[in-house]
């Protein structure tokens, strides 16, 4: 479905064309214009017979029917060009017949081969051309030479009308096509817009969840430490620990409200760069170790092996917001006590990245949870790149990630 914004554009065009070359075909009831036409040529006829006298007698009764029903004829000149010529060709020998004023219906014929010619096939026009032509010649010609030369000159005026109605027919399409293909790319530009603006909500909705349910889910497991410090012997209250647990909770809530600032700066800025990123800084391999403290003050034995590569922006970010929601996952689901081995290497021009741990493993759908968006938001930030990720129990227990990114991706989609 055309947006309205189209569809006012469309209009004028469209308005514009056919008051230049005329309407298609009109369909239904007759065009008032065409019926004004019609009486405009049939009095022009009127004119010359009563002003030309030297082209012919004056009409007499049967020949003023037959002009008549010729003009009549016209009205329907646009819905049926064809039809309407093979009639005023049966109308007008009998008239040229009687030897009335030959100059009258001139006008009225010159219209219909014009109409053939703009709005029939070619080929059509080249069988009306010849067949009219023809019987001119050949009824001018048995009169005498004198008279075949006269209906050369005739000739002329028949070529030359169908020359210029060729030119409008060709003219009309070479506009159509112009138009039509205006809004073809005005529907291809809406559908790119449609399409953006879809990838611009994935990419929101991936990164507040990416950052959200990290900060959501640390802030609650560094809430239960302190309050099972607080409920494990009030009489030896650990201040220290407490203090700790309160401590980890207001930083991670730090951290949490700057990354939110600094994308709802990037949204309500709307700038882009030239590869068609938003602007800001991007999340590196550099930020892997906040990751790995942030999962430790969760109870959570971190392993992080980093090697030095170097890895472009947009790779980099994909891994750290793999890794986080991987660190995420083991945090809410693994259980107490696990320990998580973090492994980013480079090998064979890709990022290799690894998150296994030796929790329970299950994941939200054993351990009773509803299915989240996070394995999902994975795999979407590994094809934003170019890579794939692929996740699972290991057979020996736990659960395992695991990424392979290459290092000179073909950037799909936003990555802040």
């Amino acid at each position: 479905m055309q947006s309205p914004r189209c569809l006012l554009a469309e209009g004028p065009r469209r308005r514009l064309v056919e008051r230049a070359l005329g309407p298609g075909a009109p369909h239904g009831r007759l065009r008032g214009t065409d019926v004004l036409f019609a009486v405009a040529m049939a009095a022009s006829s009127v004119v010359v017979v009563l002003v030309v006298h030297d082209n012919g007698g004056p009409p007499g009764l049967p020949g003023w029917l037959l002009l008549a029903a010729a003009h009549l004829t016209i009205v329907w000149r646009r819905r049926a060009p064809m039809r309407v010529m093979c009639v005023l060709m049966a109308l007008l020998v009998p008239y040229h017949s009687l030897d009335a004023n030959h100059t009258a219906p001139m006008a009225v014929s010159m219209t219909a081969l014009f109409t053939v010619a703009s709005r029939c096939r070619p080929r059509h026009t080249v069988l009306v051309g010849a067949g009219v032509m023809g019987i001119i010649l050949g009824l001018k010609f048995h009169e005498g030479m004198a008279e075949g030369a006269e209906s050369l000159r005739i000739s002329g005026w028949i070529v030359a009308f169908l020359l210029l109605g060729v030119y409008v027919r060709i003219h009309r399409q070479y506009v159509t096509s112009v138009l039509e293909r205006a809004e073809r790319a005005e529907r291809t530009r809406e559908e790119e817009a449609r399409r953006r603006v879809a990838e611009e909500r994935l990419r929101v909705a991936r990164d507040l969840h990416d950052l959200l349910a990290h900060s959501i889910t640390l802030v609650g497991v560094q809430t239960s430490v302190a309050a099972h410090v607080l409920a494990a012997d009030p009489d030896r209250l650990d201040r220290a620990a407490v203090a700790k647990a309160l401590d980890d909770v207001a930083e991670t809530c730090r951290t949490a409200r700057g990354e939110l600032r600094a994308t709802l700066q990037v949204l309500r800025s709307g700038t882009e760069d030239e590869t068609g990123e938003a602007r800001g800084p991007l999340p590196g391999l550099d930020g892997l170790p906040d990751l790995a403290d942030a999962a430790r003050t969760s109870g959570a034995r971190v392993e992080l092996a980093v090697a030095e590569c170097e890895a472009p922006a947009a790779v980099g970010a994909a891994a750290y917001r793999i890794v986080q929601e991987a660190l995420t996952n083991v945090v809410r689901h693994a259980g107490p006590g696990i320990t998580v081995r973090v492994s980013v290497r480079a090998q064979d021009a890709a990022l290799c990245v690894r998150v296994a741990d030796d929790g329970t493993g299950g994941r939200a759908q054993e351990d009773g949870h509803a299915p989240g968006f996070g394995l999902v938001g994975m795999a979407e930030r590994a094809r934003t790149v170019g890579g794939t990720l692929d996740a699972g129990p290991r057979p020996e227990g736990g659960y395992m990630v695991s990424a392979v990114l290459p290092l000179a991706p073909v950037s799909l989609g936003g990555l802040s």
